[in-house]
């Protein structure tokens, strides 16, 4: 290996934003567990387009051993991408979410105008979610199976005013990966109480079971509420728990 210019990421400074990754033209970067990673060395060109794009000033070019720049390795690393490979997602960016309310200023008074998203936070599915974000901090958490906002027609007025939003489904996806990333999120973030939105069928007892054990893990004593949801949509069943350690 010779010695060459390369990109070095400051985990401790990395936020997860994604906007190195976006700025990667060769895709050397992408977000692994809510940190910018450097995927190959031989992907990175050392340039450095990325270190302008960093608002944590977490990306630096270091003069060390590397693998050589491989031009076709970039080429067949974006194809796969493009084919539905891994890769990092710029849409997954962490930001807080500020709605205002809609209304029409026609007639002698104010009328609302449709419904309002009552959404907080950015990105809403548990895969894409970084372990820390500033809107988890003090924050009371929903964590609601995919299926539920389509079963409840209000799941908005309900359930998320004020809340922070995780959504995910203990049947389809991977349930270890879950636990510990929810872990990581309650270990890392002040989070107030945690409100579990799930369906009756027997699979989604399992995002329940996920919750408990993501913070046992913790520690902590969380306040706990769970909320069981018909296929009709109705709410079945409300329980809350003194602390979330157990219930």
């Amino acid at each position: 290996m010779a010695t060459r210019n390369i990109v070095k990421i400051d985990e401790e400074k990395c936020d997860g934003c994604g906007q190195c990754a976006t700025a990667c033209a060769e895709g050397a970067i992408e977000i692994v567990d809510g940190k910018a990673r450097l995927v190959s060395e031989s992907y990175c060109d050392g340039l450095g387009a990325c270190l302008g794009e960093c608002p944590q000033d977490a990306i630096t070019i270091e003069e060390r051993e590397a693998a050589g720049f491989d031009e076709k390795a970039v080429k067949e690393h974006l194809a796969g991408t493009a084919e539905g490979g891994p890769a990092s997602c710029p849409g997954s960016m962490p930001q807080s979410i500020q709605q205002c309310e809609l209304v029409d200023l026609r007639g002698d008074g104010l009328e609302k105008v449709g419904r309002v998203s009552r959404l907080t936070n950015w990105p809403i599915q548990l895969q894409l979610a970084p372990p820390k974000a500033p809107y988890f901090e003090n924050a009371d958490l929903v964590i609601a199976a995919d299926c539920s906002a389509f079963s409840i027609a209000d799941f908005h007025e309900r359930f998320l005013p004020g809340k922070v939003l995780l959504i995910a489904c203990p049947k389809l996806d991977n349930f270890e990966f879950y636990r510990a990333k929810l872990a990581q999120i309650v270990i890392q973030n002040d989070i107030r109480s945690v409100t579990v939105v799930y369906m009756e069928v027997p699979c989604c007892f399992g995002l329940v079971h996920l919750v408990h054990e993501s913070i046992k893990e913790s520690e902590k004593e969380i306040p706990l509420t769970l909320i069981k949801v018909g296929i009709k949509g109705d709410v079945v069943d409300t329980v809350e728990v003194q602390s979330g350690g157990e219930g």
